[in-house]
């Protein structure tokens, strides 16, 4: 099935470009509530898929051997922007595992923060890969190598025995058998995975409702889901689209964003969604800045999560010229049930 058109970005009063992509939205039961283009469209799951990656750090017993808080397995499904307390919280990890910042192989790059960006330029420092949005899914990952004395040195290397369960684990959660994953290299150097878009909406929903797994693994994810909810600043940061619709939705919600258009959500059960519901966007052309932020906040609104008050600078998003005076806007054109 095409990608709908599913943002348009207006100058004046003239359509100057549009994006499409696919969304699928399901409930508890499995039943499609809104399929927009095709849910079975594949693409990289990217960071989305960090809350499993960080399930075997809790199932194996890494977690608690070290004495990792929340706040710390909190990082490990993180996206994070680089902030002092990001870069402080995943040294931690890696302190409390008797590693350091040279045992990560994830690469460095600036701040995401641009205020904290800015702040080490001027001051003349130099970003470490602790300041990796990844780092501390990586700190993670070297916990549970060490804890299962598996090869430190290796391990964002597919045939490593934590490569492999982590793969293990999102075949679990998205019900997809591990033979027919695709696998290619992330941003951060790990393995990631490509998967239809309908079975990482699934994967959120038993993220969020694992009645079918063992008490293991329910155990495991209610940590990982309590720690997403009680530190939302930690998923994203400031600016950041997971940090602002989890804020924004009061604990209703937990959000995780891949990159090249990817957002995957859990909405938990409520009144007005008894069952839950799982919420998995593509955007097609990879945009990450203006058509994804503006369509997770319409779709939330039209499924009653947020107010439409809720994040008004975020979508419609404001088109600025060069005296940041308003040009047009970027519109979302999202149809629930359509």
């Amino acid at each position: 099935m095409p990608p709908k058109v599913l943002a348009k970005v207006i100058r004046g009063d003239t359509v100057e470009s549009a994006h499409r992509g696919h969304l699928v939205v399901l409930d508890g039961s499995g039943n499609t509530v809104t399929a927009l283009g095709d849910p079975k469209a594949v693409t990289f799951f990217r960071s989305a898929a960090k809350p499993f990656q960080a399930i075997p750090l809790v199932t194996s017993g890494a977690a608690d051997a070290f004495n990792f808080s929340e706040e710390e397995i909190a990082l490990a499904c993180a996206s994070h922007s680089g902030e002092q307390r990001h870069v402080r919280i995943a040294g931690l990890m890696l302190e409390r595992t008797g590693l350091n910042e040279a045992h990560l192989h994830c690469g460095s790059h600036m701040p995401f923060y641009e205020k904290e960006a800015e702040r080490m330029l001027r001051a003349g420092e130099y970003a470490s890969q602790l300041h990796n949005n990844c780092s501390g899914k990586h700190a993670a990952m070297l916990a549970f190598a060490k804890h299962i004395d598996a090869d430190i040195t290796t391990y964002e290397l597919l045939e490593n025995p934590i490569q492999q369960k982590l793969l293990e684990t999102v075949s679990l959660f998205t019900e997809v058998p591990m033979s027919k994953i695709k696998v290619g290299n992330d941003g951060c150097c790990a393995p990631n995975f490509a998967l239809p878009l309908q079975s990482m909406s699934l994967a959120f929903m038993n993220l969020i409702r694992p009645e079918k797994f063992d008490q293991k693994i329910q155990a495991a994810t209610e940590r990982i889901v309590s720690a997403m909810l009680n530190h939302p600043e930690l998923i994203g940061g400031s600016e950041r689209l997971d940090t602002m619709l989890m804020q924004a939705a009061g604990g209703k919600i937990i959000s995780k964003v891949g990159a090249d258009g990817v957002w995957l959500c859990g909405v938990l059960p409520s009144e007005k969604h008894p069952t839950g519901l799982a919420i998995a966007l593509k955007i097609e052309d990879g945009d990450d800045k203006r058509a994804r932020p503006v369509v997770a906040v319409e779709v939330l609104r039209q499924l009653g999560i947020l107010s439409n008050g809720d994040l008004a600078e975020v979508s419609p998003m404001p088109v600025k010229n060069r005296r940041g005076e308003k040009a047009g806007e970027i519109v979302p054109t999202v149809a629930m049930g359509s």
